[in-house]
């Protein structure tokens, strides 16, 4: 009974101190911090794309991305799904990279789920939960608007319901 206590009192005490970390309490929220919020610099991640190529958030600097992370067992998700491939065939020549991030689902449901609809932009697999603490992801879908010198100017949590709602933000990280 002791020692369950005492692993209790451990694991409360590190998920307070991960929540401190989680949660950007550095203070000033200068754009050379790295966190999930507006105005701070978007975390940086390598990750396969479906297609096997390796991404980095950080290679597409003097680029805006629209960066949205999803499961396809998500409703809201595969609601505003077609909203985002029209973006990307409407946007791509403008320098505009989209990347939808994949929550921990098994890659050939993901493909499966992809090509069946008829997507055509960037999908990223994660494996584990690195990435989405982060971003902080409690709710999906979430997107994060980010500018051209990789600093997070909109964040969107929720289904958008047209594409006029994501254009919107778009403007806030275009040139």
């Amino acid at each position: 009974m002791k020692a369950l206590k005492v692993i209790t009192a451990v694991l409360v005490i590190f998920l307070a101190g991960f929540g401190i970390l989680l949660s950007g309490c550095a203070g000033s929220g200068a754009a050379s911090e790295y966190g999930p919020e507006i105005g701070k610099m978007a975390p940086d991640f390598t990750l396969n794309g479906l297609d096997g190529q390796e991404v980095s958030l950080s290679d597409l600097r003097g680029r805006p991305v629209l960066l949205n992370f999803w499961a396809s067992w998500c409703g809201p998700c595969r609601l505003e799904m077609p909203f985002l491939q029209e973006i990307y065939e409407k946007w791509a020549g403008t320098g505009l990279v989209l990347l939808a991030v994949n929550l921990q689902e098994d890659p050939d449901e993901v493909r499966e789920f992809v090509g069946g609809a008829g997507f055509s932009f960037p999908v990223l697999l994660t494996t584990g939960n690195e990435i989405p603490l982060a971003y902080n992801i409690r709710g999906i879908p979430a997107t994060f608007f980010i500018d051209a010198d990789g600093v997070i100017r909109d964040i969107k949590v929720g289904a958008f319901f047209e594409v006029e709602d994501i254009e919107s933000r778009l403007v806030k990280i275009m040139p």
